[in-house]
């Protein structure tokens, strides 16, 4: 959840237009990432809960992108855009992990 405050604390210091468009684009993304992982879980299903990990890596996939057209666009800093950009590298390896797991767990319950 880190990730997504730190974007949320980066919005207000873009220009109004930036704000408004891609902000609320971003934040919403970024916030989707652990309430997808959060609703998942809280289903008690593992299907329900792959499934809505796999939204999880869509937002983060989509929360990647929206930092990449801010960098690209001269509106963040190539180094605040690499910090962020890392921390999405770093959550997407523990929701694949986790993904992965989740595979794992029915496969051995079903043999």
């Amino acid at each position: 959840m880190r990730l997504a405050d730190d974007i949320w604390y980066l919005i207000p210091s873009l220009g109004a237009f930036e704000r408004f468009g891609i902000g609320q684009q971003i934040t919403s993304a970024a916030d989707s990432i652990a309430a997808n992982i959060s609703e998942g879980f809280g289903r008690y299903h593992y299907k329900e809960n792959r499934r809505f990990c796999y939204y999880a890596r869509g937002s983060l996939a989509e929360t990647k992108t929206w930092l990449v057209k801010l960098r690209d666009r001269g509106i963040i800093e190539a180094s605040l855009s690499l910090k962020l950009l890392s921390q999405c590298d770093s959550i997407g390896k523990m929701l694949n992990g986790y993904i992965a797991s989740i595979g794992r767990s029915t496969n051995q319950t079903s043999a």
